[in-house]
């Protein structure tokens, strides 16, 4: 390859180059120009860390300055849109506060506020082993068995509600990320009004249990009622029939065989073989 053929090669790259970077310079400009000339619009952020159930004052938020397409919607612009409302979800320090992290206007705050409208929360007495050794933890979802009589003398533990969301733990609304297990005598769940009478009853007549359930598992399934005698797999007594009640019947004196008219023995002397009758009535 000759020395003008290199120059010619290298021309066009450079020339190439030069095209591309002209092009990004007046994207750029462009661009700076648009948001200049558009400006920016106020949007309400976490001054703090906001905790569920918490009361928004006036001093947990503050007013800062993006472009609109940064905010997402449904972003509050104004400070007196959120005093006074309580907190359904943790808001961490910065993020926007959006009308799906706050109750509703006069809701108030703390567990009340945390309650959809058609819903009901009930708190049930535990114990460590009620509560599944203190796993159970607001946020995470349960179902709730109890064990009692049932009909007849036979105990039995059903399953009374499923997929049940656990809303706060003793006076705590907050899950416990880094403190570990979290033991309370007492655990609210979010019920309908007509699971709230069954587990008031099911805490009355008998003693409840409740079983942790992954949150991605929200199936419901009809499960029936365990009794006490499925525990012990023993062998099903099969019914006998009655004896026969045992007759007395006379003895009887046993038959004699008459004796064979005649018998015949074969007799063998020698090399010579003979047959011979005899009579047994006949004396010999």
């Amino acid at each position: 390859m000759n020395r003008s053929r290199l120059l010619m090669i290298g021309g066009l790259a450079l020339a190439i180059g030069l095209l591309v970077s002209y092009s990004v310079y007046n994207r750029l400009r462009a661009s700076s120009a648009l948001n200049q000339n558009v400006g920016g619009v106020p949007v309400l952020v976490a001054a703090n860390d906001i905790d569920v159930g918490a009361k928004l004052k006036a001093s947990d938020v503050r007013l800062i300055t993006l472009p609109p397409t940064s905010i997402p919607p449904g972003a509050f612009s104004s400070v007196v849109k959120v005093v006074g409302r309580g907190a359904v979800l943790p808001i961490s320090r910065g993020d926007f506060v959006l009308p799906g992290k706050l109750a509703a206007i006069d809701a108030g705050a703390g567990l009340p506020s945390m309650i959809p409208p058609g819903m009901r929360a009930v708190s049930v007495r535990v114990n460590d082993v009620v509560s599944v050794a203190g796993f159970v933890q607001p946020g995470t979802r349960v179902d709730v068995l109890a064990t009692g009589q049932g009909n007849g003398n036979d105990r039995q533990t059903t399953t009374v509600l499923q997929n049940v969301a656990v809303i706060a733990v003793g006076g705590s609304l907050l899950e416990r990320i880094t403190g570990g297990e979290q033991n309370a005598p007492v655990i609210t769940l979010l019920v309908s009004p007509d699971d709230a009478q069954k587990l008031a009853l099911a805490s009355q007549e008998g003693r409840i249990q409740l079983a942790l359930r992954n949150p991605l598992d929200t199936k419901k399934e009809g499960i029936g009622a365990t009794r006490t005698s499925a525990l012990y797999l023993g062998e099903t007594p099969v019914a006998t029939e009655p004896k026969p009640k045992a007759h007395k019947v006379a003895a009887k004196a046993p038959a004699t065989l008459a004796p064979p008219a005649s018998y015949q023995v074969e007799m063998i002397r020698g090399n010579k073989m003979e047959e011979k009758k005899f009579d047994p009535t006949t004396p010999q």
